[in-house]
């Protein structure tokens, strides 16, 4: 929990201390929640882990579907409107602003050929994605991409790319792997 705590405090400014990051920051709660729901879920009580992330969602704003893997140190930061699918997978110190939606492409088509496939995207390790981004479908966002906000991405992207637009493109493949959050970076014309 205090490696989690500290992942939080290097990415977001304002967390001031350990206290009322816990006591108020939306995300933590979807986490916690998601922590406990996916356990249930993996022992096959799926009505019961539905319930916990419906509560969560009532709580938070957050919708995390109790199938979805979450690797270490997820940060959503104020969170509202978030949905993460069934089928996601993040990998670790993954940071999603509000409005992020990780999602299927046709969900109301073939629903039954749809059933028990991977059909919800896949972050990789050090990803930032940006406020109302959606990244639909099974593709995968490679290592230390960003996306930047209200990005619609429809294909796998490349590691350490920095994704913008609808349809998405990408405007750069930096090696640098700070920290830049709202998945920005200075940009120098004259380089």
């Amino acid at each position: 929990m205090n490696n989690y705590l500290d992942s939080i405090i290097k990415r977001d400014p304002a967390a001031r201390d350990k206290l009322s990051i816990i006591l108020t920051y939306p995300g933590v709660k979807a986490v916690f929640f998601h922590h406990l729901a996916n356990k249930i879920w993996n022992n096959k009580f799926y009505l019961i882990a539905r319930i916990i992330s419906q509560f969560s969602r009532f709580l938070t704003g957050i919708e995390i579907h109790p199938g979805a893997k979450i690797g270490r140190n997820l940060f959503i930061d104020h969170g509202m409107g978030v949905v993460i699918g069934e089928s996601s997978i993040i990998g670790d110190n993954v940071t999603l602003y509000h409005g992020v939606t990780l999602g299927g492409i046709s969900p109301a088509e073939n629903s039954e050929d749809q059933r028990n496939s991977k059909r919800h995207p896949t972050l990789l390790n050090n990803v930032i994605v940006g406020s109302g981004a959606q990244i639909l479908g099974p593709i995968t966002v490679a290592e230390g991409s960003r996306i930047g906000a209200n990005t619609v991405i429809l294909k796998d992207v490349p590691a350490n790319a920095t994704m913008v637009g609808n349809p998405a493109k990408n405007i750069s493949t930096n090696t640098d792997t700070s920290f830049k959050p709202y998945g920005v970076r200075d940009f120098d014309d004259n380089k």
